[in-house]
């Protein structure tokens, strides 16, 4: 009986940790709590910002909501206990720019939601001093005008 315990226990952990499944990702095309986003994310911290609870340096979100940044879940969970502290959910990943909803346990395609491509553009072109190229509706691509 014990180990079955621990053995849930140490499920719940791993799912904290790596989420709810594993392996393939697939990004949503839409999300619930996008009117949460901060009215002003066209100024943002830079990417090489540091966790502004633990001050490490790397696995850092940007906050969608208050723009606070703060480290992954695989370096000390501060960005997700700001979200089950203050139930801000939208994050970018200042690591590979994806966007993560705490609430929908999802990434968001920020290709296909338009309100993300504008934050999106502006980390872009922080990390890598260049605008990112966005696919068009129709498939040919383009690049994101503001």
């Amino acid at each position: 009986m014990e180990s079955n315990a621990s053995s849930s226990s140490a499920w719940e952990e791993v799912e904290e940790l790596y989420g709810a499944e594993s392996g393939w990702v697939e990004a949503r095309k839409s999300c619930d709590h996008l009117p949460s986003l901060s009215s002003d994310l066209s100024h943002i911290p830079g990417p090489d910002s540091h966790c502004s609870r633990c001050q490490h340096p790397a696995e850092n979100w940007l906050c969608l909501t208050c723009k606070d940044v703060l480290c992954s879940r695989f370096i000390n969970k501060h960005m997700l206990n700001h979200h089950q502290e203050t139930g801000h959910c939208l994050a970018l990943s200042f690591s590979d720019l994806s966007v993560w909803c705490f609430a929908c346990d999802a990434y968001l395609d920020v290709q296909m939601i338009q309100q993300l491509q504008p934050v999106y553009q502006v980390a872009h072109l922080l990390k890598f001093g260049q605008i990112p190229p966005f696919q068009a509706i129709n498939g040919n691509e383009g690049s994101f005008s503001s």
